[in-house]
């Protein structure tokens, strides 16, 4: 594979690219997702702006807070996604002890001097929110990659796994300090599915995930106590406190329903007007179904498949190990917060924070996923098929 990529019939030209050689779908899809989550965004939060302003008139907010700040990030994160279209993802390897080491000072850092925000301390404050968290996914992704890439027989042995697993484990135990659960279980999913993915075993896998699911079923039905068994009784029985923590659950139902197959129109929610609190953030999705229905959100869902399925063909045309590892763990991060999110607004899953990639409002997450994009494009550059 090494060697493959540097053929002169594989190794592509230098120049500044927008499209050109890159996996032209998948640019596409993103581009359309961003666009639309704009939009959403602006639609989800307009309402609730409005609102504040009326009661508080000397506030610096405006209807088109919401809108200006997702329009800025996702200008940013276009450049930053072309950048790195046309930065060669080999040269990530000279940068990983960099972007790992600097991802747990930036975890430390927020348990420190972070900003609380509804009893959680997520967020350092740089005259702009950051979210170390988001950062520590795209940390990783280069990270195990490298490891996986450099040494090949790494996962023949138990002290291979171990170590992956403590590289994995110490963002994920830093994290859950904030607390963050849904981020610490989207982590350990990215490092269990990259080293499935490099395991010439599989049953170790299967035993681990049935053992980590039954131990997640366990302690929730039997040990949990506070906010998170509430919420896992909400989930199984939203109407039981409806005005409490099944509260969200309930009022993404009532929009899902309200959309019907074709929806209420753009800008017709009904469940935003001060139903749904902060609706443009994780639970965007349910005002997606309830303007646009079924088919609007069917749309959004098979936009999410054809990058999930470019970025799979992506990583199988990889040139090298290193790109095939880093492509996996981009579509894997992109599909388990896809899954997710859809699955807690349609309550099918206890009830926790994710957000929806490329549309949910959050600059740190649109940013970083637009980058791990750029630097998916730029693998397709040197791929096979491309």
């Amino acid at each position: 594979m090494d060697a493959a990529y540097n053929k002169p019939g594989i190794k592509k030209k230098s120049k500044i690219i927008i499209v050109g050689d890159i996996d032209y779908m998948a640019f596409l899809c993103v581009l359309i997702l961003v666009l639309f989550g704009v939009v959403m965004v602006f639609s989800s939060s307009y309402y609730n702006e409005a609102k504040q302003l009326i009661n508080n008139p000397d506030s610096d907010t405006s209807i088109f807070s919401y809108l200006q700040s997702q329009g800025l990030f996702a200008i940013i994160g276009f450049c930053i996604m072309v950048f790195m279209m046309n930065f060669n993802y080999r040269y990530l390897k000279r940068y990983v002890i960099l972007l790992y080491v600097s991802s747990i000072i930036f975890l430390v850092l927020v348990l420190i001097i972070g900003v609380e925000r509804n009893h959680a301390r997520r967020w350092l404050n740089f005259g702009f929110s950051f979210q170390p968290s988001e950062y520590a996914k795209l940390a990783l992704i280069i990270t195990l990659a490298f490891f996986l890439d450099k040494y090949k027989d790494l996962l023949k042995s138990i002290r291979g796994y171990i170590f992956l697993g403590v590289v994995t484990i110490i963002p994920v135990a830093l994290i859950s300090l904030q607390p963050n659960l849904s981020t610490c279980i989207i982590i350990l999913m990215i490092g269990f599915g990259m080293m499935f993915i490099g395991s010439p075993y599989t049953k170790i896998f299967i035993f681990g995930g049935v053992a980590s699911v039954s131990a997640f079923i366990g302690y929730m039905f039997f040990i949990a106590t506070g906010f998170r068994s509430q919420r896992f009784a909400a989930w199984l029985d939203p109407q039981s406190d409806a005005l409490g923590k099944g509260y969200q659950p309930l009022q993404s139902l009532y929009a899902i329903a309200s959309g019907g197959l074709f929806g209420l129109g753009l800008g017709q929610s009904r469940q935003k007007l001060g139903f749904i609190p902060e609706a443009q953030n994780d639970i965007i999705f349910s005002i997606i179904c309830e303007e646009l229905g079924f088919f609007g959100a069917l749309i959004v869902l098979l936009l999410f498949a054809v990058l999930i399925w470019r970025g799979i063909r992506i990583a199988l045309n990889a040139p090298d190990y290193f790109g095939c590892f880093i492509a996996t763990g981009i579509i894997l991060v992109i599909a388990v917060q896809v899954i997710i999110n859809v699955a807690v607004v349609t309550n099918t899953i206890p009830n926790t924070g994710v957000p929806l990639p490329f549309i949910s409002a959050g600059g740190t997450s649109i940013v970083i996923f637009m980058m791990l994009i750029g630097i998916l494009l730029n693998i397709s550059r040197y791929s096979k098929e491309f």
